[in-house]
């Protein structure tokens, strides 16, 4: 990600768990699905609210949701996996204290490259260089074979069968979930 920033904007490189910014720094502190890569979720987090004045805010995945079809048809083992990686939204509340939590419907046309950006758009995930910027398929074995068959899937037609109703959809909720921590 840091290659892919614009030139000229500054990057500090840190763990979360150890911040390298004074107490109450900034005015709010956000983390965009990256909590479930924290060694220590406990001590990030406790840094996070350490250096925000107002607010906390995380972007990340609720481990209870179903997922979507391509962990469910084509890689459930990517469920098994990020669920213990993920917190639940009971544990963020206990790290951070009181919390809101919203649902954040991904619209179809999202560009972000997340693992859900693409449910609309199914070949995207044909494009190995969209699936080298999601971490779940670095964890995949064989995922060749599972991909042939998305394909095969999306050429015979029984992919738009399956999840065809999907194409009429402006945006899913697939368990995304910003979470909310107004500090005092």
């Amino acid at each position: 990600m840091i290659k892919q920033r614009s030139h000229g904007s500054g990057v500090v490189q840190a763990r979360a768990e150890g911040l390298p910014f004074p107490d109450r720094s900034f005015d709010a502190v956000m983390a965009v699905l990256s909590i479930h890569h924290w060694q220590d979720r406990t001590r990030g987090l406790e840094e996070c609210a350490r250096v925000a004045r107002q607010r906390v805010v995380i972007l990340t995945w609720d481990p209870a949701s179903e997922g979507f079809w391509l962990v469910q048809d084509y890689f459930p083992e990517m469920l098994a996996h990020d669920r213990p990686l993920f917190p639940t939204m009971e544990s963020l509340g206990a790290a951070l204290g009181p919390i809101s939590v919203q649902a954040t419907p991904i619209p179809w046309d999202c560009t972000d490259g997340f693992l859900g950006a693409y449910w609309r758009r199914p070949d995207a995930y044909l494009d190995a260089s969209v699936r080298a910027g999601m971490s779940p398929f670095s964890r995949v074995s064989d995922s060749g074979s599972r991909i042939k068959r998305l394909r095969s899937d999306l050429a015979s037609g029984r992919w738009a069968r399956r999840h065809g109703d999907l194409l009429g959809l402006q945006s899913v909720d697939m368990g995304y979930r910003l979470v909310t921590a107004e500090l005092h």
